[in-house]
C-alpha cells in the first residue's frame, strides 16, 4: 500500500472512531487496573503464607528488597529503590558531598587496600598512602570484609574519629595506626583543566553533579583571561552523566542565551518540558572540540549532542553509550526513595539517541541494541546529516588501539600499582609532573621487580599452539614432519617475559608513568601522564588549529 494511501485509510479510521476512542481507553485502563490489583492480591498471600508456614524464618527486609530490585530490572536498569541506608550513597552521587576521610579504595588478595587519597583530604594530610593495606577499622579486624562494607566503616558524621591501622610494604615501620577527622567532602567534578600544546584550555569533566557547572566556569574564566588560549578541548569520555541541568547551564558556557538545548517528554504530550539556556556565554565563539567514548551517557551526551546538533563544536573519539532517558525521585513510605525513568529527552536536531529499547525485550528478557539501519535521519543548524537510536557518533572517529595481553596482566594484577608504591617508598619527592620521564634506568628496575614465577602469563599463542597439536592428532595429521613444523613453530612462539617487556616498553610505560605520577600530584599527576600520549588530544589540537578543516566539519 502506497504512503499516501494508508494515510487516508488512517484519517478516515480515526475520524470514525473518535467518539468511542475514550470508552476504549477506559475499558483498556480498567483491565490495566484490574490485573495489577490481581497480582498485588497474589504477592500479598503468598507474603502471609510464607510468614505463616515456611519451616525457617524468612529474612524480611533483604528478601523484599531482592523481590523489588528483580521487579525493577524488568523496567530498566535505571529505575531503582533507595532504602534510606542506601540514600547516602545516592546523595553522594548528585551532589558530590559526603562525609569520610576522602580516599579511593579497591579490594584485593581478601582485604582493602588505599588505591589513593583525594587532594587535601584529612586521608592525604594525615599521611595515608595508595599502596596502604587497610587492617582495623577502630576495634574491627577487616580481613576478608568486602571494600563497600569497608567504605561504610570509613565514612560518617563530620567531626567524628575513626582510627586506621594499615600495613605499608617497603617501610621500616610497616604498622601504622591513624586518628583522622571525618570531614564534609566535595568530589571534584573538573578533575583537572590546563593549557595543552600551548593554545588550547583542556578541561577533563568526570561527572555532572550540583557544582559541575561552576568549576567548569572557573576554568573557562581562566582561559578566557589567558592570551594564549584560543580553542578548548572538553573531554566527556568516561563520563557518565549526572544531572540535567548542569548539562544545560555547561552547554550555555558556548552558545547564545535562550538556546534550546533539549526536550524531555513523558507519558503525555502535556509533560513535555523545554531547557534553554538563561545566562550569557562565557566563550560564544571559541573553537571547541568535545572528546567522547562508550562510558560517555546521559548528561555527557546532552551536551556533547546539543553542541553537535547546533554545530558549536567537533566531537572526538568512539560512539557514546546511548541513554536519551530521564529519571526523577518519589519519596516512598518509611523514608525510601524511588528513582524512576519518568521521561525521554531529545537534543536540538529532535532526535532521541537512546540505544536500548527497554519496552520491547527479547524472548529472553535481554535488550538488543538499535541497529544502524532501522535508525532515523536528522539535520543539524546547518544542515549536517545525524542519526537517532544508538547513541552519538562522532565527527572524528579515533582508534584507541588494542591492550596488549601482556600488559593487561600486568594492570589487572598491580604489579605496575606496586611498583609504584616500591618507588615512592624509596624516592618521597620530584620535581615536576611535566618532566617526570620512565628512564631506561626505572623501566629496567620495573622488569626486575617482576617475579617471573608468581607473574601470571596468559601464553595465548602457547595454548593455541598445544590445542592445534591436539587436533591434528585427532584428526590424523601428526605425522613426523607435522610434529617437526610444530616443534618449530612452538619455538617460535613460546613466550620470553624479558623480550616480551622489552617490545611492549611504549605502553607499559605509559601506565606506569600514571601511577607513578599519581602517587605525588594526585588525579592531577594522572591526567597528566595520560595526557602525554593521547590520540583524542592529538587530533582535537590538530583540528582546532585548522580553521579550514574546522568548517568543512561543521559544514559552515
Amino acid at each position: 500500500m502506497k504512503r499516501h494511501k494508508l494515510s487516508k485509510y488512517i484519517a478516515v479510521a480515526f475520524l470514525s472512531g473518535l467518539l468511542v476512542l475514550p470508552a476504549i481507553t477506559g475499558v483498556a485502563q480498567k483491565s490495566h487496573d484490574n490485573a495489577v490489583n490481581r497480582n498485588l492480591s497474589i504477592f500479598n498471600s503468598i507474603v502471609k503464607e510464607l510468614e505463616m508456614n515456611y519451616v525457617d524464618t524468612i529474612r524480611t527486609d533483604e528478601t523484599f528488597k531482592q523481590a523489588i530490585a528483580t521487579m525493577l530490572m524488568q523496567v530498566d536498569p535505571y529505575t531503582e529503590y533507595y532504602t534510606p541506608q542506601d540514600q547516602k550513597d545516592f546523595e553522594t552521587m548528585t551532589t558530590g558531598e559526603y562525609g569520610g576521610i576522602g580516599s579511593y579504595i579497591m579490594e584485593r588478595d581478601g582485604w582493602t587496600y588505599i588505591s589513593g587519597p583525594y587532594e587535601n583530604s584529612p586521608a592525604a594530610k594525615i599521611g595515608l598512602k595508595s599502596g596502604d593495606k587497610i587492617v582495623r577499622i577502630d576495634t574491627v579486624d577487616l580481613k576478608g570484609k568486602k571494600s563497600d562494607e569497608v567504605s561504610a566503616m570509613l565514612k560518617g558524621r563530620p567531626g567524628t574519629i575513626v582510627t586506621v591501622t594499615v600495613e605499608r610494604p617497603y617501610s621500616k615501620d610497616s604498622v601504622l595506626t591513624f586518628e583522622i577527622e571525618r570531614k564534609k567532602l566535595q568530589l571534584p567534578s573538573v578533575s583537572y583543566y590546563g593549557v595543552v600544546n600551548g593554545s588550547t584550555g583542556y578541561i577533563c569533566l568526570t561527572s555532572f553533579m550540583e557544582r559541575s557547572a561552576e568549576e567548569v566556569r572557573q576554568a573557562l574564566e581562566e582561559f578566557k583571561s589567558n592570551p594564549n588560549v584560543k580553542n578548548i578541548i572538553l573531554d566527556l569520555r568516561g563520563n557518565g552523566g549526572g544531572l540535567l541541568e548542569s548539562a544545560v547551564e555547561i552547554v550555555g558556557f558556548f552558545v547564545p542565551k535562550g538556546t534550546e538545548v533539549l526536550r524531555t517528554r513523558g507519558r503525555s504530550k502535556a509533560s513535555e518540558k523545554i531547557y534553554k539556556t538563561t545566562k550569557k556565554p562565557i566563550m560564544p565563539d571559541i573553537p571547541l572540540a568535545i572528546l567522547i567514548d562508550g562510558a560517555s551517557a546521559s548528561a555527557s551526551e546532552i551536551t556533547a549532542g546539543a553542541m553537535q546538533d547546533l554545530d558549536r563544536a567537533v566531537l572526538i573519539g568512539t560512539r557514546s553509550f546511548g541513554k536519551g532517558l530521564v529519571q526523577s525521585t518519589r519519596p516512598l513510605p518509611y523514608d525510601g526513595l524511588l528513582k524512576v525513568t519518568v521521561a525521554k529527552y531529545y537534543i536540538p536536531s529532535g532526535r532521541l539517541i537512546q540505544a536500548l529499547d527497554y519496552s520491547h525485550r527479547n524472548p529472553d528478557g535481554s535488550v538488543a541494541r538499535t541497529p544502524d539501519s532501522l535508525t532515523n535521519a536528522y539535520k543539524t543548524a546547518h544542515g549536517r546529516i545525524v542519526r537517532d537510536g544508538g547513541g552519538l557518533v562522532p565527527d572524528i572517529t579515533v582508534d584507541w588501539g588494542k591492550i596488549n595481553r601482556l600488559v593487561y596482566n600486568i594492570v589487572r594484577d598491580h604489579w605496575s600499582f606496586d611498583f609504584a608504591t616500591k618507588y615512592v617508598a624509596e624516592n618521597p619527592q620530584i620535581e615536576s609532573p611535566y618532566d617526570f620521564e620512565i628512564t631506561d634506568d626505572i623501566y629496567d628496575q620495573f622488569k626486575k621487580f617482576i617475579d617471573p614465577d608468581k607473574f601470571k602469563y596468559d601464553k595465548t599463542c602457547e595454548e593455541l599452539v598445544k590445542q592445534l597439536r591436539e587436533v591434528a592428532e585427532a584428526e590424523g595429521y601428526m605425522n613426523e614432519e607435522t610434529k617437526q613444523q610444530m616443534d618449530t613453530l612452538s619455538k617460535l612462539l613460546t613466550h620470553n617475559l624479558d623480550k616480551d617487556l622489552n617490545t611492549h616498553r611504549k605502553q607499559i610505560s605509559s601506565y606506569l608513568l600514571s601511577d607513578i605520577l599519581s602517587r605525588y600530584f594526585y588525579t592531577k599527576g594522572e591526567v597528566i601522564a595520560d595526557l602525554r600520549d593521547d590520540v583524542a588530544v592529538d587530533s582535537a589540537v590538530n583540528i582546532l588549529s585548522d580553521p579550514m578543516r574546522m568548517k568543512k566539519i561543521l559544514n559552515r
